[in-house]
């Protein structure tokens, strides 16, 4: 299916996600990379997050849209203390199932179970794109709310030329097809709702699409400013 110009009315559609990664979670589990298997760009930019986070001893990181938990235990591989939240309770059953020594909660990244302030880092991996861009704020909102002053997100995810896709499909030769939206924005934009919603961007890639793919990929590591940040 071609992309179409992205509608700024596409409402609130949690619950297609969530259905949608109900249906695939097994074969998506099956189907999907480790995070050790990644390329090597994708690998040094998760070991610089885990960096960051693990020095500053803000807090535990969230790794939002988490899916079957394999990012998150590469993460705690890295030293980092992390949880998954991810909308899908099938894949958070299949998260623990995998990962027993470690937590998920089903939840949504517009909403997180977490207090202000409490968390030392974010993790949005290849998770954002689902949400339409009119609710890109409330989630870039809710993980600067969630973040401790001096913490850091990792933001990762395909970019585009305000494309709206609709797309249904499996994940395997043989996966269980379900819809899923795509929404991709061009990266200054992206940064600049980062910025407005007062993160600092410290480092971005972008990297060219691999085999297979159409779309590059941009990495964001951002940081939200300390209270001495700003101190004369």
């Amino acid at each position: 299916m071609n992309p179409t110009p992205l509608d700024e009315h596409a409402g609130a559609h949690l619950d297609a996600i969530r259905q949608s990664y109900d249906t695939v979670a097994a074969d998506y589990a099956r189907f999907v990379k480790d995070p050790g298997a990644l390329d090597p760009v994708s690998r040094a930019v998760l070991s610089a997050f885990a960096e960051l986070v693990a020095s500053s001893g803000l807090g535990s990181t969230a790794d939002v849209g988490c899916g079957p938990g394999k990012v998150t235990a590469y993460l705690t591989g890295l030293g980092v203390p992390a949880f998954g939240v991810d909308l899908s309770p099938r894949m958070i059953e299949l998260a623990r199932a995998a990962h027993p020594d470690l937590r998920f909660d089903v939840g949504s990244m517009t909403a997180l179970a977490a207090g202000d302030g409490e968390l030392g880092g974010v993790l949005a991996f290849y998770s954002t794109h689902h949400l339409p861009p009119a609710e890109l704020p409330q989630a870039y909102e809710e993980f600067h709310r969630a973040l401790a002053p001096g913490g850091h997100l990792l933001l990762v995810t395909r970019v585009g030329e305000e494309e709206h896709q609709r797309r249904t499909y499996g994940y395997g030769d043989d996966g269980d097809p379900a819809p899923f939206d795509s929404y991709r924005l061009p990266a200054d934009r992206i940064a600049e709702l980062l910025e407005r919603t007062g993160f600092a961007i410290t480092a971005q890639t972008l990297q060219t699409p691999e085999e297979g793919a159409k779309r590059p990929v941009v990495s964001f590591l951002v940081r939200k400013p300390a209270v001495d940040d700003t101190a004369p």
